[in-house]
């Protein structure tokens, strides 16, 4: 029985590296996040501000045009995401940044006041940009 153990990067789980198991539940949270706050943002921000499930009593079209800003500012967010990670902090760092960006936006959503709010999504489409360009190359 060979007791070496093998690098790092060479470590295996099931004939999988390691590591891939990682890639996919980092790649799993970060889309239930996204998508997950696509699904509810309109709902959330149309809903009664009165009732058993109060939210902000937006109009429709202001709900909808925040949750076109969202959508377009997490994919163009992935530009300088990319850009970032490439010339200066290198893409395992920006996923690991990208990662608690995400985490600090769904905290701070967790406060009920408007400037809570707009920080949490801000922080949200900065992770995501942050996180989306470079998990697959990290």
């Amino acid at each position: 029985m060979d007791k070496t153990k093998k690098p790092v990067h060479q470590r295996e789980l099931f004939g999988h590296p390691a590591g891939l198991y990682i890639l996919f539940l980092t790649e799993m949270w970060e889309r239930f996040s996204y998508y997950g706050m696509r699904g509810i943002l309109v709902l959330y921000l149309t809903a009664q501000t009165r009732g058993d499930n109060p939210g902000l009593g937006w109009l429709d079209g202001e709900a909808l045009s925040l949750y076109g800003w969202y959508t377009m500012l997490v994919y163009v967010a992935s530009i300088p995401g990319g850009i970032i990670a490439d010339k200066i902090i290198g893409q395992k760092r920006a996923v690991m940044i990208g990662g608690f960006l995400l985490v600090a936006g769904h905290g701070i959503l967790s406060i009920e006041l408007m400037w809570a709010f707009y920080s949490g999504l801000g922080l949200i489409i900065v992770g995501v940009g942050m996180l989306k360009p470079n998990i697959s190359t990290g």
